[in-house]
Formats: C-alpha cells, sequence, structure tokens
C-alpha cells in the first residue's frame, strides 16, 4: 500500500451530459458519472480511485463545470498523461475539461463556498428537436418580468423547505444562503440563473417550477414571500424537469 507521502491531491473540472446517467454518485440501480470516471482510472491505475464530487446532481441533469478531486499517486501517469488518458477512455457524453494539482487539504465537497446552476426554459410555439434534452419547452408565453419579481425573494437566508424534496435522509438545516437569483431572456429561451452555498434536494428545479407558474400568471410574485414563510412544499410549484438544469460552475476561496 502507498503511503500518504507518495500521494497528492488533483482537482478536476468535469463536464456531462446527464441524460444517460443516474446524477452524479454512485447508485445500485444504474450507472453514475461518478462511476463511470472511477472505472476509467481503475483501468488507468491498476487499483480503485475514489472521486469526490463537488454536488450531487439528480438523474438527467447536466454539468458545466463540476469540480471533483483524486488522490493520485506520483508513480501513476503524469497529469498531461492522464488527462488525455481518461478522455480518451471516456464515452462522448462526458469530459474532463481540466486537471491541476491542489492543496492536499483540499475537498471538491467541503471547500467549496457556492454552486451556480442554471435553467434553460424553450419558451417558444415551437419546439426544437436540438435542445429538447437541454431545456423544458414551455410554448405558452411567460411573464418574464414578474418572474424576475418573485425571483428577488428567493435571495438570502431561508428556512427553504417549501422548495425542497424529501431525499429519504436526514438533515441538519433546511436554511441555505441564495446569492442570486435571476431570470435572464436570452432570444427564444428563459434561463433562470441561482447561485448559493448549498441547496436542498431538488430545490433548484423547485424554484423554477414555482417561476414558471407565476410566468404563467397563476400566481403572483408576492406569493413566493408567504411561500417561504409556509415551509410547505404542497404550495409551491411542480420540480421542473431534470434535463433543463445545469451546474454550471463551483466557487472556492
Amino acid at each position: 500500500m502507498k503511503s500518504k507521502s507518495e500521494t497528492f491531491c488533483l482537482k478536476l473540472v468535469i463536464a456531462y451530459d446527464g441524460g444517460a446517467y443516474f446524477g452524479w454518485q454512485r447508485q445500485p440501480n444504474g450507472m453514475s458519472v461518478q462511476q463511470r470516471i472511477e472505472e476509467v482510472l481503475e483501468k488507468l491505475c491498476g487499483q480503485h480511485v475514489n472521486v469526490y464530487g463537488a454536488s450531487r446532481t439528480d438523474t438527467g441533469v447536466h454539468a458545466l463545470g463540476m469540480v471533483a478531486h483524486i488522490e493520485w499517486s506520483k508513480i501513476s501517469l503524469a497529469i498531461p498523461e492522464l488527462h488525455r488518458a481518461l478522455n480518451a477512455l471516456l464515452p462522448e457524453d462526458l469530459r474532463v475539461l481540466a486537471i491541476a494539482r491542489a492543496a492536499q487539504s483540499f475537498h471538491a465537497r467541503f471547500d467549496a463556498v457556492s454552486k451556480l446552476y442554471r435553467y434553460r426554459i424553450l419558451n417558444s410555439p415551437i419546439g426544437d428537436p436540438f435542445r429538447r434534452g437541454a431545456s423544458w419547452f414551455i410554448p405558452q408565453k411567460l411573464n418574464v418580468t414578474a418572474m424576475r419579481e418573485a425571483a428577488a425573494f428567493f435571495v438570502g437566508k431561508h428556512n427553504f423547505s417549501s422548495v425542497a424534496v424529501n431525499p429519504g435522509y436526514e438533515r441538519t438545516t433546511m436554511v441555505r444562503h441564495i446569492h442570486r437569483c435571476a431570470v435572464i431572456k436570452k432570444s427564444d429561451e428563459v434561463h433562470v440563473e441561482i447561485e448559493g452555498d448549498g441547496f436542498l434536494y431538488k430545490m433548484v428545479r423547485t424554484i423554477v417550477g414555482t417561476l414558471v407558474e407565476v410566468g404563467y400568471k397563476r400566481r403572483t410574485s408576492e406569493s413566493v414571500r408567504e411561500l417561504l414563510k409556509s415551509r410547505d412544499r404542497r404550495l409551491a410549484g411542480q420540480t421542473a424537469p431534470a434535463h433543463g438544469l445545469f451546474l454550471v460552475r463551483v466557487r472556492y476561496r
């Protein structure tokens, strides 16, 4: 067994199309992104290598800038060789964008200070077959101004029980700090960008589903204030489909 002094920490930036995966984290019932990368690393170095991700993205969710870390042996492949080998063996829907040495104490999840998610809505009378796996198609015109007004109520430090789904495990707190919640119109798409220090299970997608109801004029912008106070998930909008969500980046100090 290699001693601690013979290994160092590597930080990986990863992009993937989540359509074929059961999320980031290893699952007993299907292939995950983490499992796929670990299998390739095992082929390259002849032993299991744990890959620790910054976020547990759900089934079908994509990533433009997932961050992960591994412990790598000094006698294994050099970093440029490892980078080339990983991308040569990984499937085309999964790519390692960058690899760099990090502090030995670095942890992709616990050292993260914020994560930025982007949700894409195709708001057009006609769907686009080339964007069907990367956006939520909504043909009815959305009131973007009202959605922006509603989004402002999510900014700040709140108990987000009313926009979270029970993950099936114990959570120490339902409080999260959202730094930014913006609704952006881009041609025939509406993007919802949410950055915060952390997120509850399906929280981003429930916020999006609630904002869409505001955009439909099924609820008022002001109703979001009362929704947060209620801490009642039954009063929120639907959970938006997973395929419109992207983890854009993870920030560190």
